[in-house]
């Protein structure tokens, strides 16, 4: 089975998603995305994939957002994905395929509806929120 993870290691969210797909006894396929960003196509595809909007994806925050002029609602989802592209900071992560679909995961817990296996036990993330029990139910 093939899990992908679109990882930021500086990313507390991030770190959260990828021990959470290990706690569920799979080892993800892991794209440390401002290293070596998605072409074009994959972005594209990847949107499509998780049937969301291009501008829900964009971050905001320690990026060139503002600057770029991308919080005028008049620029194209072309204009948006070439934005990205040029700057995959942009991009709003970690974001996670799975053969049950794709998802942005903000909240780090949003790995666990596309994840094909359950949690094999008790979970804690980084900030100290319990979010699944010792028997692997999710708590939240």
């Amino acid at each position: 089975m093939t899990i992908t993870i679109y990882h930021n290691p500086a990313c507390g969210t991030s770190r959260n998603v990828l021990a959470l797909i290990r706690n569920s006894g799979e080892e993800p396929r892991i794209i440390e995305y401002l290293k070596t960003p998605p072409s074009r196509a994959e972005l594209v595809s990847l949107i499509a994939r998780m049937g969301v909007p291009v501008r829900s994806i964009l971050r905001e925050k320690g990026t060139p957002f503002h600057e770029l002029g991308l919080n005028n609602p008049a620029r194209s989802d072309d204009a948006l994905i070439d934005a990205m592209i040029a700057h995959p900071i942009l991009m709003n992560r970690p974001i996670v395929v799975t053969p049950l679909g794709g998802a942005l995961c903000r909240p780090s817990e949003a790995v666990l509806d596309i994840l094909p296996n359950p949690q094999r036990g008790a979970f804690v993330k980084e900030d100290g929120e319990k979010i699944v029990d010792e028997s692997g139910k999710r708590i939240i």
